[in-house]
């Protein structure tokens, strides 16, 4: 008998589904909150029918004017830092002198104007030689009649020099070694050094853009010391769209 009644308690509480649409409907017809004003709300000092309080209004604009101030500072630098990044540069070739100077068999040293107006800051010494046959197998084409290498080594970029009698250049920041080729024959470095590209004009031998290369002495677009290029190196470092090798090289 004790639980009939529960059970009749029960329903005689559960709504029908009449009652509940009534109740949705109802609650869909509630009408929004009034917004009240700032009189209303009792805040000090207001005006008749003003919904904004002067407190209110003045830190939204004094917020305002501090995003529109950073944003005036902020911009310009980072537009400032970004820009050279997607600003394409032309290729530069610069004169080194007649080709009659560069044996096969060494190389000879030269200054380079990497950077413009910025003096001896932006020089820099490439050493050149001649393609020479017994040794050098990659495909040849008018842009490596002459081996023009870089002196920046492939691990932080110190300046590497060519050492004659051991036919090696050598790093003496971290003892990088690399063969007369330019590849890594030791230590550290994760490629063999960058490449400039060469043509002969008039008689005298012009050095031209960067290159970077692989283990196989692939080119690829210019990359900065310590991305290697072998294997998925190669993807995972990719070059600057504002520097790349010349077309169908």
């Amino acid at each position: 008998m004790f639980a009939t009644t529960r059970t009749a308690a029960r329903l005689a509480h559960r709504k029908s589904p009449r009652d509940a649409r009534f109740h949705f409907v109802a609650r869909e017809r509630k009408q929004p909150k009034k917004k009240l004003t700032t009189e209303e709300a009792q805040i000090p000092g207001a005006f008749e029918g003003e919904t904004v309080s002067r407190r209110r209004f003045m830190t939204g604009t004094a917020h305002a004017a501090s995003g529109i101030a950073v944003a005036a500072f902020t911009l310009p630098a980072v537009g400032f830092a970004v820009a050279p990044v997607f600003d394409k540069q032309e290729p530069r070739w610069e004169t080194v002198g007649p080709v009659g100077d560069f044996p096969d068999d060494t190389y000879v040293p030269r200054t380079l104007t990497l950077v413009r107006g910025i003096g001896d800051v932006g020089k820099s010494t490439v050493y050149i030689r001649k393609y020479n046959t017994d040794l050098d197998d990659e495909e040849r084409d008018e842009y490596n009649e002459f081996i023009a290498i870089s002196t920046r080594c492939m691990h932080l970029g110190c300046p590497v020099r060519f050492v004659a009698a051991s036919e090696r250049f050598i790093c003496p920041c971290h003892g990088g070694v690399y063969d007369f080729q330019g590849k890594v024959d030791g230590g550290p470095p994760v490629r063999p050094l960058d490449r400039f590209y060469t043509r002969i004009r008039n008689g005298n031998l012009e050095v031209g853009p960067r290159f970077s290369v692989n283990s196989e002495l692939k080119r690829f677009s210019p990359r900065d010391p310590g991305m290697p290029l072998d294997g998925i190196g190669q993807y995972l470092y990719p070059a600057r769209p504002s520097v790349r090798k010349l077309p169908n090289t």
